[in-house]
């Protein structure tokens, strides 16, 4: 390993280690002696190991620093799942159904994250998932079936082996792979994954639109960087603001591309621009995403109450000294943006570590 390398990531671990302790109420000896200890460490290996604690509080404050996400505001909420030390795929993919059905609890989420190995361990692995539930995609003579943004993965499954049945909601497995190694696809436990009806609050015929969507957004593709040690594999989940699913995945013209479906059900006037029937479709599609996952006990925040949320987190840090952070461009809802106190806000966009980042698709 380059001394450059070295050199930065051991300036990374005693900024890391420092505010850390200071924030989880350690003694400056306590951090002194710890960041001497990680020093060594990095001197004769290269890299060093967190602790549970460093690694528990790193990830939460890595949801803290995290620009583009408006639910900051329950960062210390997060629980962690240590699986640093996992002897295989198999083992991964048990953990991760853990992780699933500790997180959905029945309606009632709970944020947590399951965090593998760090990139220099020898069992280091790689999940190809962008999210770990996700419906197929399938680009067909007749057009794209399902969701259009996991073409490229669904390809990938079925060249490892899986199969479909090819409908608009099929739930791709998970692919886990080894350093070095084949990958490996797993389906899904059928208790891992809580599917949540479409219907709406005064329109009785919405049910025969049959849409639908997963209760939990577990993000698996992001790498989760604490102190210069960089874990490939982290699989976190917070829950769901409504205007993802029914003003993005359902709505977006490159995704399910439901307006001018909703629209016809409501006799919305979709010849002219200026009846606004691609924004009232907006609405009642978004309607139906709040009342249906309400209906069914799961848990889900508006981009009101989200907006709301968001601004007490930032007064909440300023109160602990904390400048935050953020990419105005994501925090605003795709719904009504100028509604929101966030929508008056400055922020900047400078990115803080620990972080979560993107890394490129292994596939």
């Amino acid at each position: 390993m380059a001394t450059t390398t070295i050199e930065k990531i051991a300036e990374q671990a005693a900024a890391f280690l420092g505010e850390a302790y200071f924030e989880l109420g350690k003694s400056e000896e306590e951090a002194k002696l710890r960041i001497e200890e990680v020093m060594l460490q990095i001197e004769q290996t290269g890299s060093y190991t967190h602790t549970y604690d460093e690694l528990k509080h790193g990830a939460k404050m890595a949801w803290r620093n995290n620009n583009r996400c408006i639910g900051r505001l329950f960062w210390n909420t997060l629980e962690v799942f240590d699986a640093r030390d996992i002897q295989d795929e198999h083992d991964a993919a048990s953990r991760i159904f853990q992780h699933m059905s500790f997180a959905t609890n029945n309606g009632r989420i709970r944020p947590a994250i399951t965090v593998f190995p760090a990139n220099h361990a020898p069992n280091r692995i790689r999940i190809w998932n962008h999210q770990l539930v996700r419906y197929a995609g399938y680009d067909k003579a007749e057009g794209i079936v399902g969701d259009s943004s996991s073409i490229a993965f669904t390809a990938a499954c079925e060249k490892l082996g899986w199969t479909s049945e090819g409908t608009r909601f099929d739930v791709l497995p998970l692919v886990i792979q080894r350093d070095g190694e084949a990958p490996q696809w797993f389906s899904l436990p059928q208790e891992t994954v809580l599917t949540v009806p479409l219907s709406h609050p005064e329109n009785e015929d919405f049910e025969k639109l049959k849409l639908q969507w997963y209760a939990v957004p577990f993000i698996a593709d992001m790498e989760l960087e604490i102190g210069g040690i960089i874990y490939h594999a982290a699989p976190f989940n917070g829950w769901y603001m409504g205007t993802e699913i029914g003003a993005r995945n359902l709505s977006d013209t490159d995704r399910y591309n439901q307006l001018p479906t909703v629209a016809k059900l409501f006799q919305f006037d979709t010849t002219t621009n200026t009846s606004l029937w691609k924004d009232r479709a907006l609405i009642e599609l978004n309607i139906a995403v709040l009342h249906s996952y309400r209906k069914h006990g799961v848990s889900i925040v508006d981009h009101h109450t989200a907006a709301e949320q968001f601004l007490r987190f930032e007064k909440q840090e300023q109160g602990h000294g904390r400048t935050v952070t953020g990419r105005w461009s994501w925090l605003i809802p795709p719904m009504s943006p100028a509604t929101t106190g966030i929508w008056h806000r400055s922020l900047d966009d400078t990115e803080r570590s620990p972080a979560y980042r993107y890394q490129p698709a292994p596939y």
